[in-house]
């Protein structure tokens, strides 16, 4: 599989199974776009590095929402219809804490429950996120590495017209409705990436930033790991001016900044080998500034989020 359109790249099919990738991920495009990877890639040629600064305790237990996205994406076990959460679902539990006055404001279906009970038992014990999350995968038959960028909290906050709120605050419970100002990673200035996280980033071919938020998926990921001196693709999650999902587009819009694939590439811009972004957007290509791909980045379909990896791939290759 060939790119559809490059600037400035080769045209070459270089080999794609031999190729070690690192892939930063969080939310739902983010774990689309790892799990096409997941279907070309041997287990031992991709890691994935999921944001945790949205991670949150909520009912007395640890949810990580960008984690479980992603593992639950890459088991098969996700729900198709919304991205996140567990497929064949039920609420009997979120039920019943609403009538008795518990707050339901966070959604949680019964076997995404056993998930948060399970890991917040083990990590009370004192075990690591990274060891809770290497046994949950091997437990859902994940063979690619999962890890979290930390095992050290980290939390993103987010600063709004209304003050300062933590994420799933201002995500969830506030629907996003209240105006971004800025963003605060609490803790990230003494976090250390995960164990594992840096042998992956020294032994990979190339990064790849999956189509994530930008100010809330992948900055956070980016600060704990600091410097990355290996080739960088990012993939575009803003097409036509919009996200697919999340607030990405308000968040650029409310900071000032017209939301767009190269306002996303302008935000990576001191990283960046090469940049891809969707046949919509094919104009903006001569105004970034690094190599391009244009293909189609929206993934409805299993085949659309593989066909996607093997062009992306086939991209970081050619730089």
């Amino acid at each position: 599989m060939k790119p559809t359109n490059s600037k400035d790249a080769s045209h070459g099919q270089p080999s794609i199974v031999h190729r070690r990738i690192v892939a930063l991920a969080g939310g739902v495009g983010g774990a689309k776009l790892a799990h096409g990877l997941a279907q070309i890639l041997p287990p031992e040629d991709l890691t994935v590095i999921v944001n945790t600064g949205d991670d949150f305790e909520h009912l007395g237990m640890y949810i990580c929402p960008d984690l479980d996205t992603v593992c639950y994406t890459l088991a098969g076990l996700a729900n198709p219809e919304t991205g996140w959460g567990r497929v064949n679902e039920s609420w009997n539990t979120l039920a019943n804490i609403e009538k008795l006055g518990g707050p339901n404001w966070f959604s949680l279906g019964d076997q995404d429950i056993a998930t948060h009970l399970e890991r917040t038992r083990r990590m009370k014990e004192g075990q690591s996120l990274t060891q809770v999350t290497r046994d949950f995968c091997k437990a859902w038959g994940v063979k690619h590495t999962v890890l979290p960028m930390s095992d050290s909290p980290v939390r993103t906050l987010v600063e709004t017209d209304e003050g300062e709120l933590a994420f799933q605050e201002y995500f969830v419970h506030r629907h996003c409705e209240p105006q971004v100002k800025g963003f605060r990673f609490d803790g990230v200035q003494v976090a250390e990436p995960a164990p594992g996280v840096r042998e992956a980033i020294d032994s990979a071919e190339a990064i790849l930033i999956c189509p994530s938020n930008p100010w809330v998926s992948v900055d956070p990921i980016l600060r704990v790991i600091q410097k990355i001196n290996k080739p960088v693709v990012a993939v575009s999650p803003i097409i036509g001016g919009q996200t697919v999902k999340g607030p990405a587009a308000k968040m650029y819009r409310e900071l000032g900044i017209e939301p767009s694939a190269l306002a996303v590439a302008n935000h990576y811009r001191t990283l960046l080998s090469g940049f891809v972004l969707d046949t919509v957007d094919s104009s903006l290509s001569d105004k970034i500034e690094t190599k391009t791909l244009v293909t189609n980045t929206l993934m409805n379909t299993f085949d659309d989020r593989a066909l996607l990896a093997a062009n992306v791939l086939n991209f970081a290759g050619s730089l």
